[in-house]
């Protein structure tokens, strides 16, 4: 397959979207422990809007911030102090055939070499796009079948690749007459070779690993329950044990199980009813952070790590937080 993807390393032309210096929103001190999160007087920023729908944020060492515009089918760049401009065309959707009609990328994430990793919705692959711009697809099926939609990703230090498959991207969902699969996976490359790691989640789609690489972290984002797995690791990345790590089905607030991140300390960040909730590495739920659009995913970044960027439907946000966050090229 040829792919017609256009790199804008630097776009000549920023888009109309103008840097914000908007605060809005709220946060929620639940338990004490939320007092070494944030503090009292934290803002929420609004950094951009005019986009249909981001996800996918992660921060690159070099300082900018990429994040997917799924329904426009690009990935953008966002340069503290400068503003917005589209990092890649065509992002999700290459116009073959064989591919559905629209959607984009979804979920980012880079390995220690400066590799991109690019979930991609209309293709139905993750694909890599190496320093040197090329494009490699590194994962299309499972047992002969084509993937539904790669939604979120995540890398362990040694290359090891982890992400969820939903059928989000897939015109029909669950009864799209081109889903091949009759499940909806968590999978693991290593080495070249694609591994399931449970098939046994409704709907899994945000994903995360411990700072220690000791836990992997899964988001179920089912209509009925809203709930977060936690999966035991051994050295090797194998899974040990599975637990329902928390479970925010009576929380009220707009917004389900999405996207998610945590930090050095171990807390959690999930995207899910009524902002992002903070869970302790214990499940403890202290606090939710609450933009003014309900959001799909987050990520770290600035140049001590501790900003938390939130794609939020349309628009950009960011909060600057006590904890230093995890990030994939450190």
């Amino acid at each position: 397959m040829i792919f017609r993807h256009y790199f804008l390393a630097i776009s000549l032309f920023f888009l109309t979207i103008q840097t914000k210096a908007q605060t809005s929103g709220s946060i929620n001190f639940i338990k004490n422990g939320m007092s070494k999160i944030a503090s009292r007087d934290s803002k929420i920023e609004k950094i951009a809007d005019g986009f249909q729908f981001t996800e996918g944020p992660v921060w690159h060492k070099d300082g900018y911030l990429l994040f997917s515009d799924i329904p426009n089918n690009k990935i953008m760049k966002y340069i503290p102090g400068e503003g917005v401009s589209t990092f890649i065309e065509n992002s999700g959707f290459v116009g073959t055939d064989i591919e559905n009609d629209g959607p984009g990328s979804n979920g980012l994430t880079f390995d220690k070499s400066g590799n991109l990793y690019i979930c991609q919705h209309g293709a139905r692959q993750v694909v890599k796009f190496d320093r040197a711009g090329n494009y490699v697809p590194i994962a299309r099926q499972y047992g002969g079948k084509r993937l539904s939609s790669p939604n979120d990703a995540v890398v362990k230090s040694d290359g090891t690749l982890y992400f969820t498959d939903p059928p989000w991207g897939l015109a029909k969902g669950m009864e799209d007459p081109a889903k091949e699969l009759d499940i909806q996976g968590v999978y693991r490359l290593r080495k070249g070779s694609l591994e399931l790691v449970d098939d046994e989640l409704s709907l899994p789609n945000g994903i995360a690993l411990s700072p220690e690489e000791d836990y992997l972290y899964v988001a179920n984002s089912s209509n009925e329950i809203a709930q977060y797995y936690r999966y035991k690791l051994d050295e090797h990345g194998n899974v040990l044990e599975k637990e329902l790590f928390f479970d925010a089905s009576n929380l009220a607030g707009e917004g389900s199980p999405d996207g998610m991140k945590v930090d050095k300390k171990g807390n959690c960040y999930f995207t899910g009813p009524g902002g992002v909730l903070v869970v302790t590495s214990k499940g403890e739920h202290i606090g939710t952070i609450t933009p003014p659009e309900s959001p799909a995913n987050i990520g770290w970044g600035g140049k001590d790590g501790k900003t938390l960027f939130m794609t939020c439907r349309t628009g950009l946000y960011a909060i600057t937080l006590k904890i230093e966050g995890v990030r994939p090229m450190e």
